[in-house]
C-alpha cells in the first residue's frame, strides 16, 4: 500500500480486482499499518461485500426446473390443444396424469411461439353462492345458434347439472318450437329425478305452458331477469365453450353432421376433459384417471412402467391423455 507514496505518484482508483487482492494478502501480514490510500473500514466493506457475492454464487435461489420430459410435455399440450390455458393443461396433467402442477408453474414453462392465456372473470358473489349451495339440485339450459356452410341457421338446446358440469342433454333443430323444447325437457330429465330447480331465460320459446310442464314435473322454474346473463351464468359458460372449443373450428354441413360433431365434443366433456371448478375433476368419469400410478412417485416424475398415450377428439383438435403399462 506504501507504493504510491514511495514513487511520489497520485493514486488512482481501485479496480475490483485489486479490492480482491487487498482483501486476499490482508489475511497474511498487518494491513493496518500499511494502509495509506484506503481506510481500514473501507477494507472491512470490501470483505463483507466478497463475501455476500460468494454466497449469492454459491446458493441456488427458487425451486428446482422441472425435469424435461416434463416441460417438453406441457409445450407438447399447449401446441396440441390451442384452446386450452394454463389452469386446464395443470388439471390434466393432476386429474389424468399424476403430475401436480400450479397453473402457475405450466406458465413458467409456457412455450415462447404460444399465447399466453387471458385473465378470467369472477361472477356475482350472492347469485353464485346460491347455485353453490344448491348445485346439486339445479338444471340450467339455454340455446345457441350455429351456421352451416350452406348459410342454414340452426338452434342447439343444451341442459347441465350445474353442481357435476354433467351436460344431461342436447338436440339440434331449424325450427325449435315450444312443444319440441317441452320434449328435449321429457328426455333429459328422468322421472325419477331429484332436482329441485331449473334454470333459463326469458326466450319466448319457454313459454308459460313450458313452464307449467315443468312445475309437474316437480321443478321449480327460475327465469333469469332480461339482458342479465349472469343470472344462468354457468349455462352461458357452457356455451361459450361449446364455441370456442368445438364451433369456432367447425364449418357444419348438415343437422346430421352438427348432431355428430356435438356428440363426440359433449363424450369428451363429460367423460374426459377436466373442470377447474371440480377440484379439477371430471364431470363423469368412467374410470381411474390415473390407475398405473403408485403411491410413492414423486409428484414431478412419470412412471417407468408406463408410457403416455394420447387419444385425438375431433380430427385432433383436442386430446385425451392416459398412461398406459408397457409390455414386458
Amino acid at each position: 500500500m506504501a507504493f504510491y507514496a514511495e514513487r511520489k505518484v497520485q493514486p488512482r482508483r481501485l479496480d475490483d480486482a485489486t479490492r480482491f487482492c487487498l482483501v486476499f494478502w490482508s489475511r497474511l501480514f498487518s494491513w493496518r499499518n500499511a494502509l495509506l490510500i484506503a481506510k481500514p473500514d473501507t477494507l472491512i466493506r470490501w470483505h463483507r461485500m466478497g463475501f455476500k457475492l460468494f454466497w449469492k454464487c454459491k446458493s441456488q435461489a427458487g425451486r428446482p426446473r422441472l425435469p424435461g420430459n416434463i416441460r417438453s410435455l406441457i409445450a407438447r399440450m399447449v401446441r396440441e390443444n390451442p384452446t386450452w390455458g394454463q389452469a386446464r393443461i395443470a388439471a390434466e396433467l393432476s386429474v389424468k396424469l399424476g403430475i401436480r402442477l400450479s397453473p402457475r408453474t405450466v406458465r413458467a414453462y409456457w412455450p415462447a411461439d404460444a399465447e399466453h392465456p387471458g385473465p378470467q372473470r369472477i361472477s356475482s358473489h350472492h347469485w353464485k353462492t346460491f347455485v353453490r349451495n344448491h348445485a346439486q339440485a339445479v338444471v340450467a339450459c339455454d340455446f345457441l345458434v350455429a351456421i352451416t356452410a350452406g348459410f342454414r341457421i340452426l338452434y342447439v338446446f343444451v341442459a347441465m347439472e350445474v353442481g357435476s358440469r354433467r351436460i344431461l342433454h342436447f338436440n339440434v333443430t331449424a325450427h325449435p318450437t315450444a312443444g319440441w323444447t317441452l320434449q328435449q325437457f321429457r328426455e333429459a330429465i328422468p322421472g325419477d329425478h331429484s332436482y329441485r330447480f331449473l334454470i333459463h331465460d326469458r326466450d319466448s320459446i319457454f313459454s308459460p305452458e313450458v313452464d307449467e310442464a315443468l312445475r309437474n314435473f316437480g321443478l321449480k322454474v327460475l327465469r333469469a331477469p332480461a339482458r342479465a346473463p349472469k343470472a344462468n351464468a354457468y349455462c352461458e359458460r357452457l356455451v361459450g365453450t361449446i364455441r370456442r372449443e368445438c364451433l369456432d373450428f367447425m364449418i357444419p354441413l348438415s343437422e346430421k353432421h352438427l348432431r355428430r360433431i356435438l356428440r363426440e365434443w359433449i363424450s369428451h366433456y363429460n367423460h374426459g376433459r377436466p373442470h377447474s371448478a371440480l377440484g379439477p375433476g371430471i364431470p363423469a368419469p368412467v374410470e381411474d384417471p390415473c390407475p398405473l400410478l403408485p403411491g410413492n412417485i414423486h409428484r414431478h416424475e412419470l412412471p417407468a412402467s408406463a408410457r403416455i398415450s394420447s387419444h385425438p377428439i375431433l380430427g385432433g383438435l383436442h386430446h385425451e391423455y392416459r398412461l398406459d403399462r408397457i409390455a414386458a
